[in-house]
C-alpha cells in the first residue's frame, strides 16, 4: 500500500507541485520558442516525455554500475541516444511538424529538465519510481506547453489544433504568435499557479 501511493506521488508532483516549467522554470528555451500553436507544443512535450523515460529507465536500471565520476557524461550519451531515435522517427513520420520544431528537437540533449531529473532523482532511486518520476514530469511539461500553445494559436489565429474556433471577425493579436507573446503568455500562467498555490497554502493554515 505505501509503496503504491508513493508511485503515485512521484507522478502525480510533475502535474503541479513540481511542475517543470511552471514551478520549477525549466525548458524555457523550446517553451518560449515553439509554442505559438497548440500542435507544436503537444509534439514537443511528446518529444520530451519519450525520451524523459527512456532515458530514465536505462539509467535507473544501471544506476549502480555507473561510476560516479563519468555519471554526467554516461546520461548525456543515453539521453542523446534516445534523442537521436525520436528526432529519426518524427523525420519520418511527421516532417511537417519536424521542420516547424527545427533545431529544438535535436536540443532536447541539453534540456535541463531531462539531465535534471536523471541527475537529481533517476539516479538514486529504482525504475518503477523513476518511470513514474518520469512521465509525471513529461505529461506536466507537455501539458503547460499545449495550454501555452494553445492560448497562442486562440489568440493569435483563431484556431486551436489549426481548427477554427473564432469566427472571421475576430481580429488577430499578432503579437500572441512573436516571441513577446510567449513570455507574456507563460507569464500571466505562472502568476495564476502561484496565486492559486498561495491561496491553497492560505486556506489550510486557516
Amino acid at each position: 500500500m505505501m509503496r503504491s501511493y508513493r508511485i503515485y506521488a512521484e507522478f502525480i508532483k510533475g502535474l503541479w507541485k513540481q511542475n517543470p516549467v511552471l514551478v520549477q522554470l525549466l525548458g524555457m528555451c523550446p517553451t518560449l520558442a515553439i509554442t505559438n500553436s497548440a500542435i507544436n507544443g503537444f509534439s514537443m512535450g511528446m518529444a520530451v516525455t519519450f525520451v524523459l523515460v527512456c532515458s530514465g529507465i536505462v539509467i535507473s536500471s544501471f544506476r549502480k554500475l555507473i561510476p560516479r565520476e563519468v555519471r554526467i557524461a554516461t546520461f548525456t550519451i543515453i539521453i542523446a541516444s534516445f534523442v537521436t531515435v525520436i528526432d529519426y522517427i518524427m523525420k519520418a513520420n511527421f516532417p511537417a511538424i519536424s521542420k516547424a520544431l527545427g533545431p529544438y528537437v535535436p536540443l532536447i540533449v541539453v534540456n535541463c529538465i531531462i539531465l535534471g531529473r536523471q541527475e537529481a532523482f533517476t539516479s538514486k532511486n529504482p525504475p518503477l519510481a523513476s518511470l513514474a518520476d518520469a512521465l509525471g514530469m513529461g505529461l506536466g511539461f507537455t501539458g503547460t506547453l499545449i495550454i501555452l500553445g494553445s492560448i497562442r494559436e486562440l489568440l493569435g489565429s483563431g484556431s486551436i489544433f489549426g481548427y477554427q474556433v473564432l469566427g472571421s471577425s475576430f481580429t488577430p493579436w499578432v503579437i500572441m504568435i512573436l516571441p513577446p507573446g510567449a513570455f507574456l503568455t507563460l507569464g500571466i500562467l505562472i502568476g495564476l499557479i502561484n496565486v492559486l498555490s498561495h491561496s491553497k497554502i492560505v486556506t489550510r493554515r486557516g
